[in-house]
């Protein structure tokens, strides 16, 4: 099935850098303030992230995870170091060609749901398309809808979905363009334990069944157990790697970090590095 959905104005989006890796970072940092008041949110990141796979960050509160995806994400700038969308460095891209890698090439999941209320359930998960002046790919929107529980909403408004409803909504927006990489930043920090399960199951199945890559941050070793591999950080620093994470071994990890001991590894644990 051909699930092209529109090929963008100017250059052809480069190729995945024939590694396997969707993201990396190298070195990368990002302080904020000046002097004695200087905080090193980033302190010299290193870390790969595969194509092809659901990949949780993990770490206390003010570790620098969300900074982290941010700057993977285009949504900030560094202070130093490189961060790679596929073949693209886009620490050294200007504002335009940002924004034009975001809305080709980079999908977004939020804890807030950001539907228009006054669209249907449809239109917003068609929203970016059109946006981009692009034709909606009919036959990627029904794989998307079957496989995120969708059918028989789409005429419906935001107001009239509930919690998880909505949340499947944007995910669908954000994968609707077939991006490279999906960043999902808490996004079960807004639903009940079942809705947010249910989300969580979605995006596994959006890796597994759509061949989709998603990035996403969070707190909550339960959700962090949905996803193929927890990359652990405290202090701004890489701390440690989960592969095939547990809820129990997701939260010795983060209670590791929180106790300032060594993080905690389990199955196939490798460091991250250059």
């Amino acid at each position: 099935m051909d699930t092209t959905v529109y090929v963008p104005a100017g250059d052809p989006a480069p190729a995945p850098d024939g590694s396997g890796r969707a993201v990396r970072a190298r070195d990368l940092t990002k302080t904020y303030g000046r002097g004695e008041a200087v905080v090193r949110a980033l302190d010299g990141v290193d870390v790969d992230f595969e194509q092809g796979r659901f990949t949780a960050i993990m770490g206390p509160s003010g570790s620098g995870k969300s900074t982290l995806m941010h700057l993977l994400a285009g949504l900030d700038s560094a202070t130093g170091g490189q961060a790679f969308l596929g073949q693209t460095e886009i620490t050294g891209l200007g504002d335009k060609a940002l924004t034009r890698l975001r809305r080709d090439r980079v999908g977004f999941v939020f804890q807030q749901f950001n539907l228009l209320p006054m669209f249907t359930a449809e239109q917003n998960i068609t929203l970016p398309v059109e946006l981009a002046g692009g034709r909606v790919d009919q036959a990627w929107l029904a794989t998307l809808v079957e496989t995120l529980g969708l059918s028989g909403r789409l005429t419906h408004r935001p107001g009239e979905l509930s919690g998880g409803q909505q949340q499947r909504v944007a995910i669908a927006r954000a994968l609707i363009a077939q991006p490279e990489v999906v960043f999902a930043d808490e996004p079960t920090g807004n639903l009940d334990s079942r809705s947010g399960a249910e989300v969580l199951s979605f995006l596994r199945r959006s890796v597994r069944e759509l061949g989709r890559t998603i990035i996403m941050v969070t707190h909550d070793p339960s959700a962090a157990a949905y996803a193929d591999r927890v990359v652990l950080i405290a202090d701004g620093r890489i701390a440690g790697d989960i592969s095939d994470p547990t809820p129990e071994s997701a939260m010795a990890g983060l209670d590791a970090l929180r106790t300032l001991e060594p993080a905690v590894t389990t199955g196939t644990s490798t460091r991250t590095g250059a």
